[in-house]
Protein backbone atom coordinates (compact mmCIF):
# COMPACT_ATOMS: atom_id res chain seq x y z
CA UNK A 1 0.00 0.00 0.00
CA UNK A 2 2.61 2.48 0.54
CA UNK A 3 4.26 1.82 -2.68
CA UNK A 4 1.03 2.92 -4.05
CA UNK A 5 0.17 5.79 -2.32
CA UNK A 6 2.80 7.42 -3.25
CA UNK A 7 1.40 7.03 -7.38
CA UNK A 8 -1.35 8.82 -6.12
CA UNK A 9 0.12 11.93 -5.42
CA UNK A 10 -2.31 14.82 -7.26
CA UNK A 11 -2.28 18.06 -7.68
CA UNK A 12 -4.92 20.85 -6.96
CA UNK A 13 -6.54 19.85 -10.05
CA UNK A 14 -7.15 15.79 -9.47
CA UNK A 15 -4.88 14.76 -11.77
CA UNK A 16 -1.55 13.23 -10.54
CA UNK A 17 1.61 15.12 -10.92
CA UNK A 18 3.34 13.46 -13.63
CA UNK A 19 7.15 15.54 -13.31
CA UNK A 20 7.04 13.67 -9.44
CA UNK A 21 10.93 11.90 -9.72
CA UNK A 22 8.37 9.45 -6.87
CA UNK A 23 5.55 9.04 -8.77
CA UNK A 24 8.00 8.20 -12.40
CA UNK A 25 9.88 5.63 -10.03
CA UNK A 26 6.31 4.09 -8.47
CA UNK A 27 5.40 3.72 -12.31
CA UNK A 28 8.01 2.16 -13.65
CA UNK A 29 8.42 -0.21 -10.74
CA UNK A 30 4.67 -1.07 -11.92
CA UNK A 31 5.60 -1.17 -15.37
CA UNK A 32 8.59 -3.70 -14.39
CA UNK A 33 6.17 -5.46 -12.22
CA UNK A 34 3.75 -6.00 -15.08
CA UNK A 35 6.61 -7.10 -17.05
CA UNK A 36 7.62 -9.72 -14.58
CA UNK A 37 4.62 -11.25 -14.25
CA UNK A 38 3.78 -11.87 -17.69
CA UNK A 39 7.17 -13.25 -18.30
CA UNK A 40 6.88 -15.70 -15.57
CA UNK A 41 3.32 -16.46 -17.17
CA UNK A 42 4.79 -17.01 -20.22
CA UNK A 43 7.11 -19.30 -18.55
CA UNK A 44 4.76 -21.44 -16.72
CA UNK A 45 2.63 -21.88 -20.30
CA UNK A 46 5.91 -22.76 -21.77
CA UNK A 47 6.83 -25.75 -19.08
CA UNK A 48 2.89 -26.73 -19.34
CA UNK A 49 3.52 -26.92 -22.81
CA UNK A 50 6.99 -29.20 -22.96
CA UNK A 51 5.29 -31.34 -19.91
CA UNK A 52 2.16 -31.59 -22.57
CA UNK A 53 4.77 -32.90 -25.13
CA UNK A 54 6.57 -35.60 -22.77
CA UNK A 55 2.85 -36.98 -21.99
CA UNK A 56 2.42 -37.78 -25.26
CA UNK A 57 5.75 -38.68 -25.87
CA UNK A 58 5.44 -41.70 -22.98
CA UNK A 59 1.69 -42.43 -24.92
CA UNK A 60 3.42 -42.82 -28.44
CA UNK A 61 6.23 -44.71 -27.06
CA UNK A 62 4.17 -47.00 -25.89
CA UNK A 63 2.40 -47.70 -28.40
CA UNK A 64 5.17 -47.71 -30.63
CA UNK A 65 6.65 -50.23 -28.77
CA UNK A 66 3.90 -52.24 -28.83
CA UNK A 67 3.51 -51.73 -32.77
CA UNK A 68 7.48 -52.68 -33.17
CA UNK A 69 6.47 -55.95 -31.11
CA UNK A 70 3.33 -56.87 -33.37
CA UNK A 71 4.87 -56.11 -36.55
CA UNK A 72 7.81 -58.20 -35.80
CA UNK A 73 6.40 -61.29 -34.76
CA UNK A 74 3.72 -61.05 -38.08
CA UNK A 75 7.11 -60.43 -40.06
CA UNK A 76 8.59 -63.59 -38.16
CA UNK A 77 4.94 -65.70 -39.31
CA UNK A 78 5.13 -64.06 -43.16
CA UNK A 79 8.35 -63.76 -43.68
CA UNK A 80 7.42 -60.42 -45.75
CA UNK A 81 9.48 -57.22 -45.34
CA UNK A 82 5.67 -55.36 -45.76
CA UNK A 83 4.75 -56.66 -42.61
CA UNK A 84 7.04 -53.92 -41.29
CA UNK A 85 5.83 -50.60 -43.07
CA UNK A 86 3.60 -49.58 -40.48
CA UNK A 87 7.12 -48.73 -38.23
CA UNK A 88 7.98 -46.11 -40.98
CA UNK A 89 5.86 -43.30 -40.16
CA UNK A 90 5.59 -44.29 -36.57
CA UNK A 91 9.36 -43.76 -36.53
CA UNK A 92 8.82 -40.57 -37.63
CA UNK A 93 6.56 -39.31 -35.08
CA UNK A 94 8.09 -40.71 -32.40
CA UNK A 95 11.58 -39.04 -33.29
CA UNK A 96 8.96 -35.62 -33.50
CA UNK A 97 8.21 -35.75 -30.12
CA UNK A 98 11.60 -37.52 -28.54
CA UNK A 99 13.42 -34.14 -30.16
CA UNK A 100 10.35 -32.00 -28.94
CA UNK A 101 10.13 -33.65 -25.42
CA UNK A 102 14.34 -34.23 -25.13
CA UNK A 103 16.15 -32.88 -28.13
CA UNK A 104 16.79 -29.32 -29.22
CA UNK A 105 14.01 -28.73 -30.80
CA UNK A 106 12.36 -26.14 -28.80
CA UNK A 107 16.30 -24.33 -28.91
CA UNK A 108 15.58 -24.21 -32.82
CA UNK A 109 12.20 -23.08 -32.67
CA UNK A 110 13.28 -20.12 -30.34
CA UNK A 111 16.35 -19.46 -32.81
CA UNK A 112 14.06 -19.84 -35.46
CA UNK A 113 12.04 -17.06 -33.91
CA UNK A 114 15.12 -14.62 -33.29
CA UNK A 115 16.10 -14.88 -36.69
CA UNK A 116 12.02 -13.75 -37.38
CA UNK A 117 12.15 -10.92 -35.30
CA UNK A 118 15.11 -9.49 -36.47
CA UNK A 119 14.90 -9.92 -40.36
CA UNK A 120 11.59 -10.27 -41.20
CA UNK A 121 9.43 -8.13 -39.03
CA UNK A 122 6.82 -7.68 -42.30
CA UNK A 123 5.20 -11.07 -41.14
CA UNK A 124 4.48 -10.11 -37.35
CA UNK A 125 2.09 -7.11 -38.27
CA UNK A 126 -1.56 -8.23 -36.90
CA UNK A 127 -4.02 -7.87 -39.00
CA UNK A 128 -5.91 -4.82 -39.11
CA UNK A 129 -3.26 -3.52 -37.00
CA UNK A 130 -2.96 -2.93 -33.94
CA UNK A 131 -6.39 -2.50 -31.50
CA UNK A 132 -7.97 0.95 -30.81
CA UNK A 133 -8.93 1.99 -27.69
CA UNK A 134 -12.16 3.59 -29.99
CA UNK A 135 -12.23 0.11 -31.95
CA UNK A 136 -12.70 -2.17 -27.71
CA UNK A 137 -15.38 0.24 -26.56
CA UNK A 138 -17.59 0.52 -29.95
CA UNK A 139 -17.27 -3.77 -29.86
CA UNK A 140 -17.60 -3.45 -26.08
CA UNK A 141 -21.04 -1.09 -26.62
CA UNK A 142 -22.05 -3.60 -29.90
CA UNK A 143 -21.77 -6.52 -27.26
CA UNK A 144 -23.87 -4.20 -24.13
CA UNK A 145 -26.76 -3.29 -27.33
CA UNK A 146 -26.67 -6.97 -28.52
CA UNK A 147 -27.36 -8.34 -24.64
CA UNK A 148 -30.37 -5.41 -24.79
CA UNK A 149 -31.71 -6.35 -28.01
CA UNK A 150 -31.66 -10.46 -27.49
CA UNK A 151 -30.92 -11.20 -23.46
CA UNK A 152 -32.18 -15.00 -24.08
CA UNK A 153 -29.11 -15.12 -26.51
CA UNK A 154 -26.66 -14.48 -24.36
Amino acid sequence: MGATASCKKTTGSGYPEHDDPAYRKCQELKMERWIQMHYQIKQREQALAIAQHRELFYWLSGFYLSAVYGCASYYQRVKRVSALAPLLPLTFVVGYYTDWAYGSKLHRIQAEANMIMEHEQELLHWPGGLPTVAGIDEARVEVEMEKKMHPHHM
